[in-house]
């Protein structure tokens, strides 16, 4: 008898440890690069021992791929994605795929909504090789010779931009001779190689180049650079709520905010440090209402310039 009244105790123990164990394990889909998401998740699963994040990393075209594959085959796997703009995670909610809480967070009211908070900011820059003038804005730069610009039906900072300056603006600088590529990564490395003259791309990629001894300059054009923040939401059919939870207020905390700074990525609470920055830096921010609502169309009109 007593031996079975203590099997039994050590079989609910055994159960019990092993949902405690589940319940601190949930998968995050992102498309930050690697750079920044791995420092990150090291130092949270440090910090918070017992956790652990499944990570599924891709660029934006490629993680709403994987999203409309899980949707496919019945609900979506992740219980976190960290997009890159909030035109690709506003698309998630109105599809009743994630939202409906976010943490408490000092990050501000501007990049924030009921349903997700931006904790990353990308700014969207020039470039130019060595040799190259750099265009004092950003109307000069089709004059800048052969031009690379990221596509934005891959990178989310492309499609940032694209709203904000239009499809127009694209259309001269393929008068121009401008040609696309996938990423901003592509163009840094390709202006660094100086396969082309100048290109559009994201400010930590440039300056990440740049220290690293890469032949290029980095300047924010006027009007300015073009501001795109990175939000993160929760799964609404997360079946780990809690842990999901603990890892949103990671993200928008202090810490966490200091580790994606130190990563490499530009933090969103205001007084937290981040990667190489002029002082008074020019930016400019997209109507994020307007870029959802026209995005259809903003995109056929590129594919008129750049192809499908």
């Amino acid at each position: 008898m007593w031996f079975a009244a203590l099997l039994q105790i050590w079989l609910l123990t055994a159960c019990s440890g092993s949902s405690a164990s589940l319940a601190q394990s949930i998968t995050l889909y992102t498309c930050v690069n690697d750079t920044t998401i791995q420092p990150v998740l090291t130092q949270y699963q440090a910090t918070h021992p017992g956790a652990k994040v499944e990570l599924f990393r891709a660029p934006t075209g490629q993680l709403n791929a994987r999203v409309a594959s899980d949707i496919r085959a019945g609900s979506l796997k992740a219980d976190v994605i960290w997009a890159c703009d909030p035109v690709t995670m506003q698309d998630y909610v109105t599809q009743g795929l994630v939202g409906g809480w976010t943490p408490e967070t000092e990050i501000p009211a501007t990049v924030r909504t009921r349903d997700y908070v931006g904790i990353a900011m990308l700014y969207l820059v020039a470039i130019t090789r060595e040799g190259v003038k750099a265009p004092a804005s950003w109307s000069g730069l089709a004059g800048a010779g052969k031009v690379a610009v990221p596509d934005p039906n891959v990178a989310a900072s492309a499609l940032g931009a694209l709203g904000f300056f239009g499809a127009k603006f694209y259309a001269d600088l393929k008068e121009h001779g401008a040609v696309q590529v996938g990423t901003p990564d592509d163009v840094t490395t390709g202006v660094a190689q100086g396969t082309y003259d100048a290109g559009m791309t994201i400010a930590n990629s440039a300056y990440a180049a740049q220290q690293k001894g890469s032949p290029i300059t980095v300047s924010w054009p006027k009007p300015g650079a073009v501001a795109i923040y990175g939000p993160v939401a929760i799964s609404k059919t997360t079946k780990n709520t809690q842990a999901a939870k603990d890892f949103l207020s990671y993200l928008t905390s202090r810490e966490g905010q200091t580790v994606i700074g130190s990563a490499g990525s530009y933090p969103t609470l205001l007084d937290v440090a981040g990667p190489e920055k002029p002082r008074a830096a020019p930016v400019v921010y997209p109507d994020w209402n307007a870029v959802t609502s026209q995005k259809a169309a903003l995109l056929e009109d590129y594919a008129k310039i750049f192809g499908g």
